[in-house]
């Protein structure tokens, strides 16, 4: 009788013992790591600060990170771990005005691993699952028709190009007009949002625009429209020309040529409009902000087109932007119809703020129309700046017109 009382005492020291380890420890990216047993509670009186390098134990369950959203859709960002601050700051951002009512995933993309505290932080950032991609070497480095010496020398050269020195930026629009789409993990979905590092929304969504994309029949929306800098791109249009010449029957019947070609100055606020020395008037989507069907990019007529510009080079040789390449190949491929102006999403990247113009629009979604830093001082929209392409996207794109008929008044 002795022994078994003894056993059991022994048995229940154990219990004890393992219940203890397990609630002092957690899981931390696969391995098991040391928690305090202290718990803070700053509510309570006479608490002493916590040190610097404490974490908070949590007294609540798991988050839930189930999606609540009803579409296929996921927001991505290509980001670097060295610009995790610009990334959270995007993300809460996004996460306040729209995504923590409908929890959609995450996809981070990089060119090299993730580290662990670029994984931890923004997975806590947000309110849905994420996931962290590795871009293969052959969708991020120059393909192997490049010359690179004449890339290099063009690198050289090209200091007075915005972002012309750097291989990188070359290689990110390389990447985002051709590559981008077909990465493993974004195969599972349909729709994508575009986020990058240090941009801010300044207003509040209140409805899901991928679904608004979707039930209208649309497959690609944008919030500014301005023209590019023609140093950037100098061969981009006779290439594009010798694509519309070889393949015809690309073309959709009912394209945005227009928008792409016409110079008249009537609709550009009574100020000069960007000269240019093509057929091409330089207007372009601005991708940095981009909420779009994946379908299209896949599609056999898109990917012909990637890779007669891709073949051309002017990617390396020159500094072509992904955001003047996806506005070409949607003119040219898509019904213009199906190209959608969010006018009511507030949206701001340096040096770049379109906000809506309606007051009870801008009250009702809690607005704050505003840029930062800097450039405090450009506080008019660049819908009514000299540059913006937005008036000729509605005489010669889809017109203007405002889908969303939701009574902003009952949020």
């Amino acid at each position: 009788m002795t022994r078994i009382v003894t056993l059991s005492a022994t048995l229940l020291v154990v219990a004890v013992a393992i219940n203890y380890y397990l609630a002092s420890t957690y899981i931390s990216h696969g391995r098991i790591q040391k928690e305090s047993t202290y718990t803070y509670n700053p509510l309570a009186k006479g608490q002493p600060k916590l040190a610097s390098n404490s974490y908070l134990r949590k007294q609540f369950p798991p988050r839930n990170l189930e999606q609540i959203g009803k579409e296929n859709a996921t927001m991505i960002m290509l980001v670097r771990n060295g610009e995790l601050e610009g990334a959270l700051s995007s993300m809460r951002s996004l996460e306040d005005r729209f995504n923590r009512e409908y929890k959609y995933p995450w996809v981070f993309m990089n060119d090299v691993p993730f580290d662990e505290e670029f994984i931890e932080k923004t997975s806590l950032m947000a309110s849905g699952k994420t996931y962290y991609e590795l871009v293969p070497e052959e969708h991020w480095h120059p393909p192997s028709y490049i010359n690179k010496t004449k890339l290099d020398e063009n690198l050289n050269t090209s200091t007075s190009v915005l972002y012309g020195f750097s291989r990188s930026y070359r290689n990110m629009c390389h990447f985002y007009s051709g590559f981008f789409y077909k990465q493993e993990r974004l195969l599972n979905y349909e729709w994508y949002f575009r986020v990058d590092p240090d941009v801010e929304y300044m207003c509040d969504f209140q409805y899901d625009p991928f679904q608004l994309l979707r039930e209208n029949n649309k497959i690609y929306g944008f919030v500014i429209a301005l023209t590019e800098f023609e140093n950037t791109i100098p061969t981009l249009w006779q290439n594009v020309e010798a694509f519309i010449e070889k393949y015809p029957d690309l073309l959709h019947s009912n394209n945005a040529l227009d928008f792409l070609t016409t110079h008249e100055t009537s609709i550009t606020h009574y100020m000069p409009f960007t000269e240019s020395t093509t057929r091409y008037n330089l207007c372009h989507f601005w991708s940095n902000f981009e909420i779009a069907n994946l379908n299209f990019f896949r599609s056999e007529a898109y990917e012909t087109y990637f890779r007669h510009l891709s073949e051309a080079g002017g990617f390396h040789y020159e500094r072509w932007g992904d955001a003047p390449v996806h506005t070409i190949g949607l003119s040219l491929l898509a019904d213009k119809n199906q190209i959608y102006h969010f006018e009511d999403i507030g949206y701001y990247h340096v040096p770049f703020l379109a906000c809506p113009h309606s007051e009870d629009v801008i009250a009702s979604k809690r607005c704050i129309c505003r840029p930062r830093d800097a450039f405090e001082k450009m506080n008019r929209t660049i819908d009514v700046n000299a540059h913006s392409c937005l008036s000729r996207w509605w005489k010669y794109g889809a017109g203007k017109s405002f889908l969303n008929e939701a009574d902003y008044r009952r949020w």
